[in-house]
């Protein structure tokens, strides 16, 4: 896959994300690889998920590029590293 393809693939999940916020009035979980965990969706900021700052151990926000999120469903946003990637 070429590079421009792969900036159509994160140009889509995050018009999706957008979307889905948009729709369910309610903040997404994330879950790392491992299916753990590692916060909830405040927003979507640029090219990163901004995380809520009340659902996170140190109480400030992480963020976490587009280009980690694997999939999503109804419920939560899946990521493709391990909870510790998360910054």
């Amino acid at each position: 896959m070429t590079q421009n393809g792969a900036g159509e693939i994160t140009s889509h999940i995050e018009q999706d994300l957008r979307q889905r916020l948009e729709a369910m009035g309610e903040h997404m979980q994330v879950k790392d690889v491992n299916g753990e965990h590692v916060g909830t969706v405040d927003h979507v900021e640029g090219d990163q998920l901004k995380l809520t700052r009340t659902d996170s151990p140190d109480g400030q926000h992480h963020y976490v590029p587009l280009s980690q999120v694997e999939s999503m469903d109804e419920v939560a946003v899946y990521l493709n590293v391990e909870r510790s990637a998360v910054q």
